[in-house]
């Protein structure tokens, strides 16, 4: 069955004047001539995100939204009515918040995390300011060390919390946080302890040593862009090398440091070089 808010691969039916119509199981699923790849024929497959048209039809696109049904994601408000405001998802077509799924009022031009869903009795995608009561960790679906996805949903007394792979809530603590965060910030985290009452602490970055493999491609992309030179070393300021790197002082000396034995950079008194390939 195919439903709004998802993503499909369909084939193609026939072409027509309006554009092309996808095989839904039923009487096809039109996808607009302006979304038509070129030289596209009937049998041929196109991935398509599905929603309804102004007029409430199932229609087709190649675009794609800012996200899919199940995602939380930060918004901008394009316009207001009475009975709620729509927002900018990215698609011909804003997505709607009715009243009574806002907090408190929204205001034009704003930003605010919304949840995205589909509604039980139209069919409807739409998107909600009320996200808490999809969030619990009574079932975790998660385990020490999983890497997850991580949403910067507000701040607490002891750090930020977070919303994690949609589903669960967690904690990233100031003290190995190494910039400013703001609700919406999307970033890959892993899970540092899952306590006895289903408390979750996440840090940023991948776990272990498959963390510190991943920075030194990052560290060696960046060389290379630069000319083989960056000015960041061990004296460098942790707040610089984290709004540079997107790592912590502390994964940056272990990577850098493991790239020197390596003989893939050499330290100078100002920075880090790139060596040769021998």
């Amino acid at each position: 069955m195919i439903e709004a808010g998802e993503y499909y691969t369909l084939k193609v039916l026939r072409l027509a004047d309006p554009g092309a119509y996808l095989d839904d199981g039923v009487d096809g699923i039109l996808l607009p001539g302006r979304y038509l790849p070129e030289n596209i024929r009937p049998g041929d497959p196109v991935e398509v995100f599905v929603y309804h048209d102004s007029e409430g039809r199932p229609v087709a696109t190649t675009e794609k939204p800012y996200g899919k049904v199940g995602d939380i994601v930060l918004l901008k408000v394009v316009s207001l009515t009475p009975q709620g405001a729509f927002m900018d998802w990215g698609l011909l077509k804003d997505i709607f918040v009715p009243k009574s799924q806002q907090k408190s009022r929204m205001y034009k031009d704003e930003k605010y995390l919304v949840k995205i869903y589909r509604d039980a009795r139209t069919g409807r995608v739409a998107a909600t300011e009320k996200i808490d009561g999809f969030l619990n960790n009574e079932n975790l679906t998660v385990k020490e060390m999983d890497v997850v996805d991580l949403v910067v949903y507000r701040s607490s007394d002891i750090g930020y919390v977070v919303i994690i792979n949609n589903r669960h809530t967690g904690i990233i603590h100031y003290n190995e946080v190494f910039r400013k965060m703001k609700p919406g910030d999307r970033f890959k985290g892993f899970i540092k302890r899952i306590s006895e009452e289903n408390k979750i602490d996440v840090v940023a970055g991948e776990p272990g040593y498959n963390k510190v493999g991943g920075e030194a491609e990052k560290v060696l992309h960046l060389l290379e862009e630069h000319d083989g030179y960056l000015p960041f070393n061990d004296k460098s300021d942790p707040e610089e090398i984290y709004d540079f790197f997107g790592m912590s002082k502390k994964t940056f000396k272990m990577t850098t440091g493991n790239l020197y034995k390596q003989k893939k950079i050499a330290f100078t008194d100002t920075g880090i070089q790139l060596l040769p390939e021998a």
